[in-house]
């Protein structure tokens, strides 16, 4: 009785005696198939035979053996070892890269908050000191015309300008000064016969402070309003 007798109708279990690779083989003891497959179900390239259901070497699969070297695995890739990179070390260096920008970008948020803080803090400054000048002007006059030669409302005025000096106000313009158009408005020029110069004043000269300028840092509020006169 041949093999395809022995089996019965598709899906059913063989009638004739089971056989397997380790068995002699029918019609004479042919061992073609047992030559490929060696012990324990190890086939002749050393790969393990396949476990499915029905038998430990039911079925005899090959698995070719993965090379270690770079080298050797010739067209799997350009860059072969970027496919072995584990997907948290690649989530975690995504993760870093984002945390490099996220600190970049508040370090420059940061640099910008300065910045404006600095700013308006001048601007706030700026516009008191506008608002003042009308105050600081009328000081100026009772000074030049000596009602500020003691008594309270001198300590007053010198107490207000001390307090515009902590906030970097300075004021602008001093008789005998060379004139600066920068800092200096010259409102009139005067012979310098009928005044009296510095002996060594070798260009325009400020005589006298008609209104004085205010200069915060090196931004000027308000240039001095002066009076000049050329030397002879």
């Amino acid at each position: 009785m041949t093999r395809d007798e022995q089996a019965g109708p598709v899906g059913d279990e063989p009638t004739g005696p089971a056989w397997s690779a380790h068995d002699s083989a029918p019609h004479g003891g042919d061992d073609t198939h047992t030559e490929h497959v060696g012990h324990a179900g190890q086939s002749a390239h050393g790969a393990a035979a396949s476990t499915e259901p029905g038998g430990g070497d039911e079925y005899d699969v090959f698995i070719p053996e993965i090379p270690d070297s770079p080298e050797s695995l010739g067209d799997m890739g350009s860059d072969p070892i970027e496919g072995d990179v584990h997907p948290d070390t690649r989530r975690a260096a995504e993760h870093l890269d984002d945390l490099r920008r996220l600190q970049a970008e508040y370090i420059n948020y940061k640099r910008r908050v300065d910045r404006d803080r600095d700013v308006a803090r001048d601007q706030g400054i700026t516009q008191v000191v506008e608002a003042m000048l009308p105050v600081l002007d009328d000081i100026h006059l009772a000074r030049e015309h000596g009602d500020l030669d003691g008594g309270p409302f001198a300590r007053t005025a010198d107490k207000l300008e001390g307090v515009l000096a902590r906030f970097g106000v300075t004021p602008l313009g001093a008789k005998g000064e060379p004139f600066d158009p920068n800092v200096h408005e010259a409102l009139m020029h005067v012979d310098a016969s009928t005044v009296e110069l510095p002996k060594d004043a070798t260009t325009t000269t400020v005589v006298q402070v008609l209104q004085p300028g205010y200069r915060m840092g090196d931004r000027v509020i308000r240039p001095a309003r002066v009076s000049v006169a050329d030397p002879v």
